[in-house]
């Protein structure tokens, strides 16, 4: 399918009826003063997550079943910030 043109007021608009037609397939180029602002486009479900825009720097499951603490992550990232090293290096899980 084409990429279709719509206004940003139009969007806001029928912000449900662009929802529903995304969600069927279609694409949009949605437009402010006669110039692109952003494309409106359906979510593959088959991409990975780096596709979808998000990438995995660490899996902390990993390291230890059921993942790492917030503070362990933070203290690691301290240490490897403060020696200016890799962050994976520094990285020890008490247990």
């Amino acid at each position: 399918m084409g990429m279709n043109i719509i206004s940003v007021k139009d969007l806001r608009n029928n912000l449900q009826k662009y929802a529903n037609r995304t969600k069927k397939g279609d694409s949009f180029l949605v437009i402010k003063q006669s110039k692109p602002l952003f494309q409106l486009m359906p979510i593959e479900e088959e991409t990975t997550e780096e596709a979808k825009g998000w990438k995995t720097l660490i899996d902390f499951t990993k390291i230890r079943k059921g993942g790492v603490s917030a503070k362990e992550v933070i203290r690691a990232l301290e240490i490897s910030l403060k020696n200016d090293k890799k962050i994976g290096q520094n990285f020890k899980v008490s247990k």
